[in-house]
């Protein structure tokens, strides 16, 4: 099968065997695999769960596709079956032709989706998710400020967060402003014409998906008891920033919710840019131009050799 895979920093083409799904593990035939050009930098990718250097890693963690083979101890489950996820970080990701994962990392995909839409929403929507419910605890009614509000996850955080009965503020480009009202903002303010922190007020809950000033100019609005909760801080975090910051984990259950929302229309994806396998390389190296309104997706069944 093709591969993508990271040689010295640059992805790079190869060819590999195809996996054999193990206990409790599903062989995908990747159809579309999601792009987040930093995975390239994260430790998982460069490093073994044990501290090893990790060399050759396929990257892309997040795809929709058909369960190929199943192994043992897999129950509910059946080959033919279409179904989107994320893999573990330290698995090899879905830049390929067939990737493994774990049956509780995957869901049945949204039939109205397709393959392409369904690859865009796993790491973005569990972000959200986890971000809101799990680590903000965001209860109706409270003043929610997102930032980066039509990024591929911030999309799904205005959304989720106006349908929780939050009163949604966001950043964003103008150019993405009236994007951004759709989605259920009820405040969109330009980040390029003004400081957020002199128009938004205070707030109860930060989700901050910029970092850098923008983080570190949000903690003046949170209200006394407010929370902070961010997915962009640098390596080298003050206390308060480690305690907001998180990454993503694969959530089967938290998938299956955000799945039948999509499939019922309460909520959308956001697809910035669609590019062949051959172009993998050139979307995790900034090399494609693209919409600012979600992420780039591979769509592997275009130039598929099997």
């Amino acid at each position: 099968m093709r591969v993508m895979r990271l040689t010295a920093g640059e992805l790079a083409e190869a060819s590999a065997p195809v996996p054999v799904p193990g206990e409790s593990e599903l062989l995908i035939r990747v159809c579309a695999v999601g792009v987040t050009p930093t995975e390239l930098l994260w430790y998982p990718t460069t490093n073994t769960k044990t501290g090893e250097a990790r060399m050759g890693a396929i990257p892309g963690h997040e795809f929709s596709g058909v369960i190929a083979a199943v192994g043992p101890g897999v129950e509910g489950f059946a080959a033919g079956q279409e179904v989107f996820g994320l893999n573990d970080w330290f698995d090899e990701g879905a830049t390929a032709e067939y990737c493994l994962t774990k049956a509780a990392f995957v869901a049945a995909k949204p039939a109205r989706l397709s393959h392409v839409e369904a690859a865009s929403v796993p790491i973005s929507g569990l972000t959200a998710w986890q971000a809101l419910f799990d680590h903000a605890a965001l209860q109706p009614g409270e003043r929610l400020l997102v930032h980066g509000g039509a990024g591929s996850v911030g999309l799904f955080a205005v959304q989720l967060g106006r349908r929780h009965g939050a009163h949604v503020i966001a950043t964003a480009s103008a150019r993405d402003a009236e994007f951004v009202t759709e989605l259920g903002a009820e405040q969109v303010i330009d980040y390029r014409a003004g400081r957020f922190e002199e128009s938004v007020g205070t707030v109860d809950v930060v989700f901050d998906t910029v970092g850098g000033a923008t983080l570190e100019r949000s903690w003046e609005v949170l209200k006394p008891a407010g929370r902070m909760v961010t997915v962009a801080a640098d390596e080298e975090k003050a206390e308060r920033v480690k305690k907001a910051f998180f990454i993503v984990e694969p959530n089967a259950r938290q998938l299956g919710a955000i799945a039948e929302l999509l499939q019922t229309g309460q909520i959308r994806t956001g697809v910035a840019r669609v590019v062949p396998f051959s172009l993998a390389a050139d979307a995790y190296g900034g090399r494609i131009e693209k919409s600012s309104q979600g992420k780039i997706v591979v769509d592997v069944e275009a130039e598929r050799n099997d």
